[in-house]
């Protein structure tokens, strides 16, 4: 399956278990904001400060470089990168693949330092993916798939108009 090509969505439940995660590694890592992109360049999730940019650009500039990165890797024999990082003067940004669908960006300060954040990330790498594939699983063929986040949504639309 190529990445990004299959529909899938969320539970409440998948939500809380990703944002509690996304919660644990800003707290271990003193990273100041955890940011889930998918690798089409949507924004799926942010967790700690808000940024001060706009965050729907941020993604698909985001889901860009990964792509990008992921050229480069091929050229020098590499099947990809799973990881970047970007070290500004005052603000830097370490981003991971997660189940090769969805992108983990961490914003950071001198508050931290880039092992804690990278050995912290690693471990919550292992978390959202091990997630990530039971939403996955649940979108894939013959299998039945629960209710997103927004079900019923429409119809209480329907109500408030009709």
């Amino acid at each position: 399956m190529s990445v990004g090509s299959a529909s899938w969505s969320f539970t409440e439940d998948d939500f809380g278990a990703i944002t509690q995660t996304l919660q644990k590694f800003l707290h271990d890592s003193n990273a100041r904001c955890a940011l889930l992109v998918d690798r089409t360049g949507q924004l799926v999730a942010t967790v700690g400060e808000q940024p001060d940019f706009d965050p729907t650009a941020f993604a698909t500039l985001t889901a860009a470089d990964f792509s990008a990165n992921d050229q480069l890797a091929k050229l020098i024999g590499e099947q990809d990168f799973n990881s970047l990082f970007h070290q500004g003067e005052k603000e830097s940004m370490y981003l991971a693949d997660v189940a090769r669908r969805v992108i983990l960006v961490a914003l950071f300060d001198n508050r931290t330092t880039l092992g804690l954040v990278r050995l912290k990330l690693k471990e919550t790498v292992h978390e959202l993916t091990r997630l990530f594939e039971q939403v996955f699983s649940r979108g894939a063929a013959g299998q039945p798939q629960a209710p997103g986040l927004l079900a019923g949504a429409e119809d209480e639309i329907d109500k408030l108009f009709g």
